[in-house]
């Protein structure tokens, strides 16, 4: 058990380094049904998660990519075969734009504009907590109820559909740019270049997919939804609802056929997700979908971000973490994956991303996880590295554009291995444990929290 573990460590921490290696290579071999102490991580962040459901039921269309990202450590280096240059710590978390020229992109924050944007200046961020999709244009009535509703600080109407991008699925927004600006990840809302472009007509992708499917920054693509056009690929930014992929102009979201004003995205800060959940589907049509884009504790009502590793009000009672026998199979089936490739949004069993790996192996013993890495990192308590153990997972920030947003997971393996879904171009791995800068926590699943979590953002 984890907490005997660590009452043995402080017991012999006087002895010999041999009998507290032995002891340590003894109690490895049993995992830790009781927890002594409430593991609390909160962390700033912007951008959420999106559910599966939202992206297989309220979006339209085939599955796609569902919020992994490359491997930890690798997300700092933008490919040459983007034309991008190599950015130094400071411009890490910047949005990446066309450089003038065209051969080379840069960080936003380096280019001037010739003239004042025509979109409105950022005035402040604003919390995003739930999305609210239907399949076409919701009633005028809604839009109103949910904006007077107690705890809801603002609401910003969108359009939303799963569209084509040369080939590949995604989820896409269409929007106005000056107001949903408010709603993006830190870096890319203060963007003015950013959303000038999508203004002007362009599309701006996450960095992510830009990133890992070479999209051609400053050139066109060939987006289809009812109807296709050729767009310019304006920015790489988390456009701050993970899950989401791209975002356009509203007038171009129309030009491609997307249903209007069919989605909502809502700040509700200081509200229980859960009753105001409950409040909205009361005035929406019953074909709408209502999604937590962040997870909230029960006892403290404190906001789990997408920079938080673990679960917030996890205690004893939420248990026990998995058995050795889900822990063999667990591990048995990861390695099995060794050398499939990774493929973006692939869920198994023959291609994979970060987040499909875990989900695909943990089913295979029984557990149910979440889809996306960062609502897999609320599926148990964050533990300390010293009590690690084979089967925990390991999480990091690899996204740029949002440095604070879980977009990695690995599976820990014990003597400081980890296997994970690293890219595109490379297949599943077993490689050193990164305990980097990218790192952002380890947690312990508890396979009741992890069917509650997958519940949660699974359903109305």
């Amino acid at each position: 058990m984890r907490d005997g573990k660590r009452r043995l460590r402080v017991a012999v921490a006087a002895g010999s380094r041999h009998l507290r290696g032995a002891l340590r290579i003894a109690l490895t071999v049993r995992r830790r049904h009781l927890r002594a102490a409430l593991w609390v991580a909160v962390a700033a962040g912007i951008v959420a998660g999106i559910s599966p459901r939202l992206i297989d039921a309220a979006f339209s269309g085939p599955s796609g990519h569902r919020g992994s990202a490359s491997a930890p450590g690798r997300g700092a280096t933008l490919r040459s075969g983007l034309g991008q240059l190599r950015t130094s710590g400071s411009e890490a978390a910047g949005t990446f734009m066309p450089a003038l020229d065209g051969r080379a992109t840069v960080p936003v924050a380096q280019l001037t504009a010739s003239s004042a944007p025509v979109v409105a200046p950022l005035r402040k961020l604003l919390a995003a907590d739930l999305l609210v999709v239907a399949p076409t244009t919701l009633p005028a009535t809604s839009f109103g109820q949910v904006r007077r509703m107690r705890g809801v600080l603002a609401t910003e109407p969108v359009d939303a559909a799963r569209i084509k991008l040369d080939g590949s699925y995604l989820a896409m927004l269409g929007v106005n740019p000056s107001r949903f600006r408010a709603f993006a990840a830190r870096p890319t809302a203060r963007s003015n270049a950013l959303w000038q472009s999508v203004a002007d007509g362009d599309i701006a992708v996450s960095y992510l997919m830009g990133e890992q499917e070479r999209l051609p920054l400053g050139g066109t693509v060939e987006v289809a939804g009812t109807r296709t056009e050729n767009l310019r690929v304006g920015g790489f930014g988390t456009v701050g609802i993970g899950g989401v992929d791209a975002v356009v102009a509203t007038h171009v979201a129309e030009s491609l056929g997307l249903p209007s004003d069919n989605a909502i995205v809502v700040s509700a800060p200081h509200a229980s997700l859960s009753v105001l959940m409950h409040e909205v589907a009361r005035v929406l049509p019953r074909d709408a979908s209502i999604v937590p884009l962040v997870a909230q504790a029960g006892v403290r009502s404190l906001p789990v971000t997408p920079g938080s590793a673990g679960g917030v009000g996890i205690t004893a009672a939420d248990g026990p973490g998995l058995t050795l026998q889900q822990t063999r199979a667990f591990l048995a089936a990861a390695e099995s994956r060794l050398g499939e490739p990774y493929v973006w949004g692939g869920a198994g069993p023959f291609d994979f991303d970060c987040s499909g790996l875990v989900q695909w192996s943990m089913r295979q013993a029984g557990i149910t996880m979440p889809r996306v890495a960062v609502d897999q990192a609320q599926t148990g308590p964050l533990i300390p590295l010293s009590q690690l153990e084979p089967g925990d997972l390991l999480f990091y920030h690899t996204d740029p554009t949002a440095p604070e947003y879980i977009s990695h997971v690995a599976i820990y393996l014990g003597d400081d291995k980890m296997e994970q879904a690293p890219e595109p171009g490379m297949d599943v791995e077993i490689v050193q444990a990164d305990f980097g800068t990218d790192f952002a926590g380890a947690v312990e699943v508890y396979p009741r929290v992890a069917a509650a979590v997958a519940a949660e953002f699974s359903s109305n």
